[in-house]
């Protein structure tokens, strides 16, 4: 048992790092709304085929239903679209890196709406680390940046994102006792919907697709966004939450390492050393509330 975990938890960061470099590849054929259309497409395929072969059956509540349409507004339409268009001026470990900072802003979301948690020393160096190396990322004293500032901003505008659905789904979803499969499957599903039914305005454009493009929509659809969640699970039920976590620490290495390898990308001393004072951020904010680690998993990239 111990040893399948490991595997999922090791097949969990290589997805999601892998994911970045699945949405370049992706670019190169397609809009970057066609790209969230196609990632949602497969995901939701996958994410009912396992619900149909553990025999889950949907929520029937209207209230439940209009929690999870948030959610998959939050955590699926919002933050990947973002990061689809940054995705278009820079590149996909860079990307990875600023994925890295979702903890970091689940934790300051949390803070702010959540009456249990408090602002603890430990946890405001923690913040204040993280946030550094953010900074030290950006690079706003390097000459020529100016072009992808906006995309860079894009990402941290995602991982907000994902902060305010983390905590909405712990304050609002996870009292209604719904499964995480299902919920994974519910707003990944919705998302999916409302992008098919908005693709004639938003993602109507030409194709040009070639076997490596659809290779990486089948596997940021099927493995980054539908086994990649289920496998989590199953580590956070195996080892706990806070073991479960530090999956974190990994995308972003593997994100960067994909992309230095397949696509050639050039990487800046800054960005690992700003990667490293993120994650450092991270390890203190984590260690300072055990209630606090348990909500901030990566979700999917």
């Amino acid at each position: 048992m111990k040893g399948n975990l490991a595997v999922q938890y090791a097949s969990t960061a290589l997805a999601w790092g892998a994911s970045f470099l699945f949405i370049k590849v992706g670019l190169e054929g397609l809009s970057f709304t066609q790209v969230v259309l196609w990632r949602l497409v497969f995901g939701a395929v996958t994410l009912g085929a396992v619900l149909g072969l553990t025999r889950t059956r949907l929520p029937r509540d209207a209230a439940t239903w209009a929690h999870l349409s948030v959610l998959a507004l939050a955590q699926c339409l919002v933050p990947w679209l973002l990061f689809s268009w940054a995705e278009q001026s820079i590149s996909s470990g860079l990307a990875s890196i600023y994925n890295a900072t979702t903890p970091l802003m689940t934790m300051s979301v949390a803070l702010a709406f959540l009456p249990g948690e408090k602002l603890t020393d430990a946890k405001l160096f923690g913040l204040l680390l993280g946030f550094t190396g953010v900074v030290v990322v950006l690079a706003p004293w390097q000459a020529g940046i100016v072009g992808s500032v906006p995309a860079q901003l894009a990402c941290l505008g995602a991982t907000a994102s994902y902060g305010v659905a983390l905590v909405y789904l712990r304050r609002f979803i996870l009292p209604r006792g719904v499964g995480t499969p299902t919920i994974a499957f519910m707003q990944v599903s919705i998302a999916a919907a409302a992008m098919v039914l908005a693709t004639p305005w938003v993602a109507s454009t030409p194709m040009h697709l070639t076997p490596a493009i659809v290779a990486s929509m089948i596997g940021l659809g099927a493995f980054g966004t539908g086994l990649a969640f289920v496998w989590n699970t199953n580590v956070v039920r195996g080892w706990g939450p806070t073991a479960a976590s530090t999956v974190t620490y990994l995308t972003p290495v593997v994100g960067v390492v994909l992309g230095a390898v397949a696509l050639d990308e050039h990487i800046s001393w800054n960005q690992p050393v700003g990667a490293l004072a993120v994650i450092a951020g991270i390890v203190v904010t984590q260690r300072s509330s055990r209630k606090a680690a348990a909500m901030v998993t990566a979700p999917t990239p």
